[in-house]
């Protein structure tokens, strides 16, 4: 027997799950240690080895590959606690960073300060260099000046240095070059260049991408470094492939060259896993809703496929690498709520994370979380909590809410229903941003729950966006570490080519692409892959006037046709029609990037094995909760439902991982799989089943 197993470090919980040759899914959870994620790692493998009735040393001496999610980038980035970063740039363009691109993420607040650069400007150094925006050298690298500046750095302890020239993206010579000469004399400095890291136009965007890549990439290394190390001493002798941004996996030593790529490392896995359930649900329309203890992350399946965008903010800063659509809110089960001086109730983004964690956790919290709130309605099972590994403190959770009442000047129940209630509206709001502010109609979709809060809210939430059909997998408390399972090695590549479609030639674009495609092979091949391996090309387009690109897939044009170009600048006017609801036709059409992603398929995830026909099973016991007023609910044990078994709300289904609330008029059906397809009453018929 073998398996593969999926790991995604959250906030306040890491969740591991091994897949076995028969798609036996077995899957634990383990406390999160922030001050070093492999620790919180390796107690989870030790539990699922426990879960699955062996040794740790035997279950990863058979584990055929092991895919992880981490947010060590993503902590660094949030918390500014990344590498002290030196910038090596072309003489007299050192303030890129603080110039930006001249404007504010609020141009209507004259208050807002701007961001802080993480590269402070004493440490922001020019060399005497040059190249023009054709390729062509003007000044060449004046060594003498490269010595100065490399000599400051090195005098002023910095960890990690990023090279980003002007036009280095038609030419890296004087990149690599300064590379060499900074890893002579800085020796175990992590170096990041910006022909490496983001070779395409635009010099913020670039090298702001490049800051960030230095910034996190140290502290990136030493985790997997050591995560690697505690591996090998407990006999694992296979791949390690960490989820990047993109939703595609990368080898350890590609994940820290590009250690930018994995800021949005452990939410991409869950993306990953919405598209397999797309896949085994046959609904390729999707709003996946990942609600974990820290934040809520929701992104959009639409016809099975995942957007990509290339032009994050994160943290303030700007990261252009390609990455999966995802918005994040700080609204999640360890969220805190909080009444301002003008008596208003907020909660989130501040959260209690894992330490200490809620106050009802027992490990020194007093704030009042959502968790709390729930805890206090009456949601959650305070003697069963994981599956009975934990119990909460009731006593604590309710003195945690009553501060809360006593501020607002209402009951203790009417607080809590007003965290469940504020945290509700934030999310919902969450899911808008992902569609109706971009012009997609919600309603079409199904929404997807998963993370180990969601179960509690996601009706509710739906019922508010007036969705009807919620769908929450048995893995839902851990589909992301899942979904990780079902990612294939995938290489980004892109190169600028600016030019009117008129003015290029169809085999320049043949060219360029095949030149691109055969860079991701031979790094799939340095990755010692040998599998079967597809193509994705796209382009980042615009019309002749405009300053912003849009992203234009390729992937369904006859690249021997005579006429590609045409074709292209076609697809262009087609997307920009389906965007803005125009096209000019009689403009001509600019190519600036293109893409080409190179993506090396892996292993699919065997199918689960469906669940056995047996008879309805029975509530295993009633539970007092809070529905407005008081009322005894039936609960019923999710792993106990027989498939095609028919619940009616309100209820509570609990498993060891997660729990879902069914309220009034919502009626979920047991599926195969055990997965919960829940048909939400809309806000009439709910309130009428009342």
């Amino acid at each position: 027997m073998s398996w593969r197993i999926g790991i995604d470090v959250g906030g306040t919980f890491t969740d591991l799950v091994a897949v076995d040759d028969a798609g036996r899914i077995v899957h634990a959870k383990a406390a999160s240690t922030p001050a070093d994620q492999s620790i919180g790692v390796m107690d989870g493998l030790a539990l699922l080895a426990e879960a699955l009735g062996i040794g740790m040393a035997a279950m990863l001496a058979g584990t055929e590959r092991i895919v992880h999610g981490t947010t060590v980038a993503t902590n660094a980035l949030l918390e500014r606690k990344g590498a002290r970063v030196g910038l090596l740039t072309t003489e007299g363009h050192v303030d890129i960073l603080e110039m930006r691109e001249g404007l504010k993420d609020d141009r209507y607040n004259l208050r807002l300060p701007p961001p802080e650069p993480l590269v402070p400007r004493d440490l922001r150094l020019g060399v005497a260099e040059r190249i023009r925006c054709d390729g062509r050298v003007e000044t060449a690298l004046d060594t003498a000046s490269l010595a100065r500046a490399i000599g400051t750095l090195k005098a002023r302890g910095v960890e990690a240095v990023a090279i980003c020239y002007l036009h280095s993206y038609r030419d890296p010579t004087h990149e690599r070059m300064t590379a060499e000469a900074v890893r002579a004399a800085m020796r175990g400095c992590y170096v990041s260049l910006s022909s490496e890291v983001l070779p395409q136009i635009k010099e913020y965007e670039r090298t702001c991408t490049t800051v960030v890549n230095a910034y996190v990439g140290p502290a990136l290394e030493r985790y997997l470094r050591r995560l690697e190390a505690r591996l090998r001493e407990v006999g694992y002798a296979g791949p390690l492939l960490i989820i990047q941004s993109h939703g595609g996996v990368a080898t350890v030593a590609d994940a820290v060259r590009l250690a930018a790529g994995a800021v949005l490392s452990g939410p991409a896995g869950g993306v990953a896993g919405s598209r397999h359930v797309a896949r085994l649900i046959g609904h390729g329309d999707l709003i996946p809703f990942d609600m974990g203890g820290t934040s809520t992350d929701i992104s959009l399946i639409s016809g099975g496929e995942a957007a990509i965008a290339s032009d994050r903010r994160f943290a303030g800063q700007r990261v252009g690498l390609q990455s999966l659509d995802i918005v994040s809110i700080g609204a999640g089960g360890g969220s805190i709520a909080r009444v301002d001086a003008g008596g208003v109730l907020h909660v989130g983004p501040e959260s209690a994370g894992a330490m200490p964690g809620p106050a009802c956790y027992g490990r020194g919290g007093t704030a009042a979380t959502v968790t709390d709130a729930n805890l206090v309605l009456g949601y959650l099972d305070a003697e069963n909590f994981l599956g009975g590994r934990a119990r909460l403190d009731t006593r604590a959770a309710e003195a945690a809410v009553d501060r809360i009442a006593a501020a607002l000047g209402v009951d203790r129940m009417t607080a809590a229903e007003g965290i469940h209630r504020v945290v509700n509206t934030r999310m919902a709001e969450g899911v808008r941003l992902v569609s109706v502010r971009r012009g997609i109609d919600p309603r079409r979709f199904a929404l997807l729950s998963f993370g180990g809060a969601a179960g509690l809210h996601v009706t509710e939430i739906a019922r508010q966006l007036d969705l009807t059909r919620v769908v929450v997998p048995r893995l839902a408390a851990v589909l992301s570490a899942w979904g990780m399972l079902a990612s294939d090695l995938r290489y980004e590549l892109a190169r600028t080519h600016v030019g009117d479609a008129s003015t290029l030639a169809a085999e320049d674009i043949r060219r360029l692409y095949g030149e691109m495609e055969e860079e991701g092979r031979a790094r799939l091949a340095a990755a010692r892959f040998a599998g079967p391996v597809r193509v994705r090309r796209s382009a980042e387009m615009r019309y002749g006037e405009q300053i912003f690109e849009i992203p234009v897939e390729l992937d369904g044009l006859d690249w021997s046709a005579p006429d590609l170009v045409a074709r292209m600048a076609e697809a262009f006017h087609a997307r920009h029609e389906a965007l803005y609801t125009y096209a000019l036709r009689d403009q001509e059409a600019v190519l600036v990037n293109a893409r080409v992603a190179v993506i090396g398929a892996l292993p699919s995830l065997p199918a689960e094995p469906p669940r056995a026909p047996a008879g309805a099973a029975p509530p295993r016991g009633h539970r007092r909760i809070h529905l407005g007023a008081w009322q005894d609910v039936p609960v019923f044990a999710l792993e106990d439902l027989a498939a095609g078994q028919v619940l009616h709300g309100p209820a509570v289904i609990e498993s060891s991982t997660t729990t879902v609330l069914l309220r009034a008029g919502d009626r979920a059906e047991v599926t195969p799989l055990g997965w919960l397809d829940i048909a939400v009453a809309r806000r009439g018929e709910a309130a009428d089943a009342a």
